[in-house]
């Protein structure tokens, strides 16, 4: 007879975490959360006794801290404890003036051990769906030795098993005592970790059911518990539609031999100042032309500034704004984890249908990965992206006001198919020196492109773009110099 496959699940509480263990925890079975103090693991337990369907019940048995502290942080977390039982096992000065020890049990010894027969008499009394036990810990440190421990440990949970009760259970592993025992004998070992990197949270071990490896990203918030999964763009199905977008600009779109295509990854490369946010800009004003949404993740620029320059080169950003096709977003670089800002971009993408991303800029999206992957982490989001058929601008600050150009300083412009450059040009004329600017196309996967460069402007009715430049030097390497031999070129 075929073994079912299709295992009940029950919430975790945390909807990020459901995800990484593709719906939940199994139904009916004991999960270990490990992590050091302060990591959220008594967190991720009111989350998971508060998440039962309003019929179930749910008992939290205590050996560290008392019911009333557990509750007092609960509620500063606004989880309401207010149905759910708590068995408070914890010392107490009874506990130390009698010399007591605690002695979970096997089913023989159920009559004879006090403590034990207190949790048998509340599991039958309530039977609660799920169980928390903070913190398993205590029971090693109060057994005479490993055998004694392992034996009250398997007990406890054979007996709350045959019950079919969900079982959540947290250890404090150390160096001086492990926990390897208690992650072989639970059915799922869910870690809780605190790096130079921010909190993270992995699945190690989950029977019965597939689950997301590696790590993801946690937050503890005045909430509780957040999680946000590891982005993988690899598990969404490729989006092919070969439409061409216009920038709205004729003389740009000629450039680009049309514009560029929906569903691409942009690169809008150069240096401070030349106008590479505007030119993002210009392809969301477009968009909105066409009733479609655009949002801006804004690394460096203070939201007020980035406004009061559009309204400045008539851009109708007011409109765009109140009108919900445009969101601006102000992202302060130290704060979000990478994991935490692809959820933020998914969330906005799959929830309100964007259709255009700007990441202003990529060096603002390097800090907030803390040391981590540039290369990975903006590939991972990038191609997510694409995949849905959102296109992406890239803002990247790639080289200084003169010297050689250069794609990119992180040596990442392999995950574009289109490199738009701006750079400053020198025009010399009547023994002075003006300093321009001006747009060419490196790089377009899709079809071919101008080879030239045109003149670049930012004026008050707008974005303007000239016809191809000639009698340029020096375009790659060092400042372009635009020689006026006075016929007007």
């Amino acid at each position: 007879m075929t073994e079912q496959l299709i295992e009940k699940k029950v919430s975790t509480g945390v909807p990020g975490l459901d995800k990484l263990l593709k719906g939940g925890l199994v139904s009916g079975r004991a999960y270990l959360v490990r992590g050091g103090p302060g990591n959220g693991k008594t967190t991720l337990g009111l989350h998971f006794l508060t998440a039962r369907p309003i019929e179930e019940k749910s008992l939290f048995i205590t050996l560290a801290e008392g019911e009333e502290q557990i509750r007092e942080n609960a509620a500063s977390l606004n989880i309401s404890l207010d149905d759910i039982s708590v068995l408070d096992l914890s010392p107490n000065k009874k506990f130390f003036a009698e010399s007591q020890s605690y002695d979970i049990f096997s089913p023989a010894e159920v009559e004879r051990e006090p403590i034990a027969q207190r949790i048998v008499d509340e599991v039958d009394a309530i039977k609660p769906h799920r169980v928390f036990m903070d913190s398993m810990t205590q029971l090693r440190y109060l057994s005479t030795d490993e055998f004694h421990f392992r034996k009250q440990v398997l007990s406890f949970l054979h007996f709350l098993s045959e019950r079919g009760i969900t079982v959540l259970f947290t250890s404090e592993g150390t160096e001086s005592h492990p926990d390897d025992d208690l992650q072989f004998m639970a059915d799922g070992v869910i870690n809780l970790n605190s790096t130079e990197y921010g909190r993270g949270i992995n699945i190690s071990k989950f029977r019965g059911s597939n689950f997301e490896a590696g790590r993801h990203s946690l937050r503890l918030t005045d909430s509780g518990m957040e999680v946000f999964p590891h982005l993988e763009p690899g598990f969404h199905s490729l989006w092919k539609e070969p439409e061409i977008i216009s920038s709205g600009i004729t003389e740009l779109d000629e450039l680009l031999k049309g514009g560029i295509h929906r569903g691409t990854i942009n690169f809008f490369s150069g240096p401070s100042g030349v106008g590479k946010t505007t030119l993002g800009i210009q392809f969301m004003q477009e968009a909105a032309a066409r009733k479609e949404r655009s949002v801006i993740y804004t690394f460096e620029e203070q939201e007020w500034t980035l406004i009061r320059r559009c309204e400045s080169i008539n851009i109708p950003i007011h409109s765009m704004l109140e009108n919900e096709l445009l969101k601006i977003v102000q992202v302060e670089p130290l704060q979000p984890s990478p994991d935490e800002f692809s959820h933020m971009v998914r969330r906005e993408v799959e929830e309100n249908g964007t259709k255009l991303v700007m990441i202003d800029s990529v060096a603002g999206y390097k800090m907030a990965l803390k040391g981590r992957d540039l290369t990975a982490s903006l590939h991972a989001l990038c191609k997510f992206l694409q995949n849905l058929g959102v296109t992406v601008i890239l803002v990247n600050e790639a080289n200084d006001i003169g010297g050689e150009m250069e794609a990119s300083k992180e040596g990442i412009s392999y995950v574009a198919d289109n490199v738009i450059f701006l750079r400053y040009i020198e025009r010399h004329a009547d023994q002075t020196v003006e300093i321009r600017k001006a747009i060419g196309v490196l790089k377009k996967r899709l079809t071919d492109f101008e080879k030239t460069l045109r003149e670049f402007e930012i004026t008050p009715e707008g974005i303007k773009v000239g016809a191809p430049l000639k009698g340029l030097s020096a375009i790659v390497s060092g400042t372009p110099k635009w020689i006026d031999r006075g016929n007007g070129s």
